[in-house]
């Protein structure tokens, strides 16, 4: 968290740093880093969603073989939920970095 931070501060000094730099730019700029780590945590936070689905459905398999069926048509549709969290927050991502509802 340090290091977001910190890197959060290095770029504010090197956007003031800039000549002539207006607010739409800062709002531009912070809306890019807003995005990047926005996606960064959605794709972290569904990368272990999907990693304990998978280990959960072959624990369950390897237990249990006669519903192995049924697990895996449930751990598909899990995945699919899991995955469209990541992708609206692509299109919120999307939305900050194209068409900036914070420009007026």
């Amino acid at each position: 968290m340090k290091k977001i931070l910190f890197l959060l501060v290095a770029f504010t000094g090197i956007v003031f740093a800039a000549d002539g730099v207006s607010g739409q730019d800062m709002i531009r700029a912070y809306s890019v880093i807003g995005a990047g780590i926005g996606l960064g945590i959605a794709a972290l936070g569904g990368a272990i969603g999907m990693g304990s689905t998978a280990a959960s459905t072959i624990s369950g398999t390897a237990r249990n073989p006669g519903v192995g069926g049924k697990l895996t048509t449930t751990m598909f549709i899990a995945i699919a939920m899991i995955e469209a969290q990541v992708i609206y927050m692509l299109v919120v991502a999307l939305l900050l970095l194209f068409a900036n509802p914070f420009l007026g």
